[in-house]
Parts: C-alpha cells; structure tokens; sequence
C-alpha cells in the first residue's frame, strides 16, 4: 500500500475537484469530477485501518476534516471531538439560510470491525478496484456513505449552493463496539452540534434479487437485544422448549407497511397473499406459518430468540450438577424484555430452571413514517429508476440510529446503494462499482430535495 496519492490528492483539493483520465471498468466512460471525488475519499478511508485495535477514527476524522477545509469550509463549521485515544468524530455543517426549520442529519460511522489479512485473499487495508468491484474493509458498512457525504458537502459548498436549512454531517466512532461510541458521546456531551429534525443513516438501501433491483428499502426501526440466562439444577428439556418456542405475531407501523407494500413486488402467489392476510389479520395462523418459512419475514413479525452457548458438567465420568444455555432474543421496540423473560420462563415450563436477564436491553423506538419524507424518497426514487417501489423496513441488527431514535431524532436508513451480496464484516468485503456511484447520484438529489423547499 502507498501513500504517495493520497499525498498528492491532498495537495490538488483546494484547486478543483481532481479528475483524472483513466476509465472506469464499470461504465467504460470517463468519470465526473464528482464521482472521481467520492472514489477518492472512500480510497483514503478505507486505507486507514479504523479497526477498534487499531483505533485510527480520529486520524480517519482528521483526514476529511482536511479535505472540508480545502474545499472551504470554516473552522466553526468543523469540530473534531476525541472519544477516546485515538479515536474520534467530525462534525461538519453547511450553513443555510434562517427559515427557521431544523437541520438534517447525515450520520456515518468511520470504524470498521476487525480484518485479520491472513483470512483475506485480498489486503483488507488497501482499497482495490477489480472487475468492476470495490474491495476492501469498510467499503460497505459504513465507509462508503461516510465518503459520499463528504463528497456531497464538498460539492455543495464549491458549487455555493446554499440550503434552506442547515446540513449537518456526523462521521464518528466506534459503532461496531470498542466502549466509545462516537454518537453517545455526542448526544452527552455536545448534542448541540447533531440536534436535527431528523438523520439519515444505514440500514436501509437497495434490494436486489438476482441482479434484479426490487425496491429500495427506508429502514425506520430496528429491533433491540437481550441476552438471557437459562439455568437448570437437574437434566431437563429446556433446550428444546425453547427452540421450539415462538412469540406471537406482533406488527407495528413499519413492518405493516413493509408487508403490505412486499405483496405487491414478491414472485410467490401464496407469499404475497400471505403478507395481505397478515397485515388483514394478525392471528391468521395459517398466514403465520407461510411466512415464517422464510427467516428474515419470520424476524419481522415477531420477537425472535435462539439459544447461543451452551455449557453443563464438570467431569467427563459424572452426571451434570449444573447446566446453562444463553438465549439470545431480538425484541420488537414496542416489546418488554421483562414479559419476553416472563414468556421464555412459561415456555420451559421446569420450576428447576431459572431464566435471567443479562444487563438491560437498549429502548428501541420506531421513527414516524411521515408521508411527506416518505414521498420525497419516492419521487427521487422514481426519478433514478421510474416504477421501483420503496418499502419501509425494520432492521433485525443494529445501528447508531438507535441512540438518535431515543434522543428524540427520527432516523432514516435510506441510501439508493443496491449491492446485493457484500459479504459485510466477512472476508474480502466488497460493493459493485456502479452501485456506489448511483448511490452517490441518488443521495445528492435527495439530500437537496430534503432541505431545500418544503419536503416533497
């Protein structure tokens, strides 16, 4: 890996967006100054390791720091706070004009998880484009948007481009653990500088079903996490109870919407009148068991648990004294972890097993599906590919968009980025190279739309 253009790139930025001249392999044309810019910055991020051991945010957050300054913006415009050694935030903001209405939000986070070279074929440090792939760690979850809002604030303030409210954009730490979340952090510490009307984040993105897009999804709630503790004083069947245990079928807002809007886009006939019984009817068990065929549907509907570890005995040549199991569940937001502990207790149904929570699990609340927001994304949605539905969607992971929602921020997992398979926190993480640019396309009209004019 060499540094040398970066270097270089650093020194060209406060002249004009650089462009070069060799094609890319993915559209056989010469590329924009604002699609070399955004290939740019998400090579520069990538190249820094913002794994937790290596805890490179801060130099991460340094870097397009420089970068915003070059193209313009102020030193009160920008502040880089230190979460922990070694890793931090920027924040970054374009001023608008005073009418009053709140900013926007655009959330990203800069670290990555942990790649060990020795499990890749690839360097997972070095930013590599190859048959119209971009690899590398981070190039999917979450460096790409970091780079493209970068690119797209870069843009607006060369272009003089000035909003109706103000933009703020927040690259920050640690959200695939580490101990220093870089939006806890702010939301403690300098709220002030993210305060928004609403934000927008991961999640959410194009779905792609062989090679075909299908939709693009608006993520507007995730599920939250609860580990419990299953311990039994005597052989029991506690292992069984509770893989066989299923919650009841609870649909919010959001996963209304999503079944209701999927019924119209799935292939399977039963499926797809399943998704319309279920929103009619949430007790059609028949409806259910269709659905629940189909893990990630089986995951929206209802709170979810599975046993993860296991262990019982204390010699190879003697009967167990003691055996436990760590159940882990996925709650709905709108779900108690107290009644989900309650509900695994009455289905191992043994008084010698005891069901323990493990530390608190994190509120969860759903963000508004406001029609206005929602039709902005449709008409930029329509625009870029006419008749692609959007359907809103409820994450099973989980996001920084979490400590927003409960902050009282309203976020929105939306993107345009349709990738299909990236093989996230695995081995030789990779995005399609075009993907990415359309995704740039479609996230500059939209964060235009959004904060210019009325919504929609």
């Amino acid at each position: 890996m060499t540094h040398l253009p970066r270097l270089l790139r650093t020194l060209l930025m406060g002249v004009a967006l650089v462009s070069f001249s060799a094609p890319t392999a993915a559209f056989g044309q010469q590329l924009t100054d604002f699609e070399q810019l955004a290939r740019d910055i998400l090579e520069e991020l990538v190249e820094i390791n913002t794994a937790h051991s290596a805890q490179g945010t801060l130099q991460a957050a340094e870097a397009m720091a420089t970068r915003l300054r070059a193209a313009g913006f102020e030193e009160e415009d920008l502040d880089i706070s230190v979460v922990a050694p070694g890793e931090g935030n920027v924040v970054a903001r374009l001023r608008g004009r005073d009418t009053g209405r709140k900013p926007i939000l655009l959330l990203a986070h800069i670290d990555v998880v942990e790649a060990d070279p020795a499990d890749w074929t690839l360097p997972p440090f070095e930013f590599i484009e190859q048959d119209s792939t971009f690899y590398g760690r981070g190039v999917a979850d979450d460096k790409d948007e970091a780079a493209i809002y970068t690119a797209i604030l870069i843009k607006m303030k060369q272009e003089g481009f000035v909003p109706d409210r103000d933009i703020i954009m927040a690259l920050t730490a640690d959200e695939e653990g580490g101990g220093h979340n870089g939006v806890a952090w702010l939301l403690e510490n300098r709220r002030e500088l993210i305060d928004a009307e609403f934000a927008l984040n991961e999640g959410g993105g194009g779905v792609v079903v062989d090679g075909q897009k299908v939709s693009n999804a608006v993520q507007a709630s995730e599920k939250k996490f609860q580990n419990f503790t299953l311990e039994a004083t005597n052989p029991g069947g506690h292992r069984t109870a509770v893989g066989a245990f299923k919650l009841p079928v609870n649909l919010n807002e959001v996963t209304t919407a999503f079944f209701t809007r999927s019924a119209d886009i799935v292939d399977d006939p039963e499926v797809a009148d399943a998704m319309r019984r279920i929103v009619a009817d949430q007790t059609d068990a028949e409806a259910a068991a269709v659905l629940s065929k189909d893990p990630r549907y089986n995951s929206m509907m209802r709170t979810s648990c599975v046993a993860t570890l296991l262990d019982g005995g204390h010699a190879s040549n003697a009967l167990p004294q003691r055996a436990t199991a760590n159940v882990n569940c996925r709650i709905l937001p709108d779900e108690s972890p107290a009644d989900i502990r309650d509900a695994l207790q009455r289905a191992v149904g043994n008084p010698n097993v005891t069901v323990t929570a493990q530390g608190q699990a994190r509120n969860s609340v759903s963000s508004p599906l406001t029609p206005e927001l929602l039709q902005t994304i449709e008409r930029v949605t329509d625009e870029m590919w006419p008749g692609l539905p959007v359907v809103p969607t409820m994450s099973t992971g989980a996001t920084d968009g979490l400590m927003l929602r409960n902050a009282g921020i309203p976020v929105y997992g939306a993107s345009g980025l349709f990738y299909g398979e990236t093989f996230l926190h695995g081995m030789n993480e990779r995005i399609p190279v075009r993907a990415f640019y359309e995704g740039l396309e479609f996230l500059d009209r939209l964060v235009r739309a959004l904060s210019t004019g009325e919504i929609s």
